[in-house]
């Protein structure tokens, strides 16, 4: 069983649902912190949701306003993602936001 520390990072270019990480297969992950930066002195917000292995969609931040200049760290405890789950995001507005997240891969082979 091997422990991999990740960071996933995202750069909004687009207002599209996004990405952000993906748990493997043969894995757990705790995601410790979110934090999302804004750095184009414009107010905005973002959507943090968690797709399951089934495809169900679960919302962690419904439109999450972010001040101009502001930097907010979302979550204040760890999240666990099973197996295939998707951290997904979106923004209101394309390149105001910025979002890094670090988390522990957990290997179970």
């Amino acid at each position: 069983m091997a422990n991999v520390y990740r960071n996933a990072k995202v750069d909004f270019t687009t207002t599209g649902n996004t990405t952000v990480y993906t748990t493997p297969s043969d894995s757990r992950a705790i995601v410790k912190n979110i934090v999302v930066s804004e750095d184009s002195n414009n107010a905005d917000s973002i959507t943090i949701t968690v797709t399951d292995a089934a495809g169900a969609v679960f919302s962690l931040f419904k439109d999450k306003a972010i001040s101009a200049k502001a930097t907010v760290e979302l979550i204040t405890q760890p999240i666990i993602l099973q197996e295939g789950e998707i951290l997904k995001a979106q923004v209101a507005t394309a390149d105001r936001l910025h979002l890094i997240t670090s988390i522990l891969e957990i290997n179970r082979d």
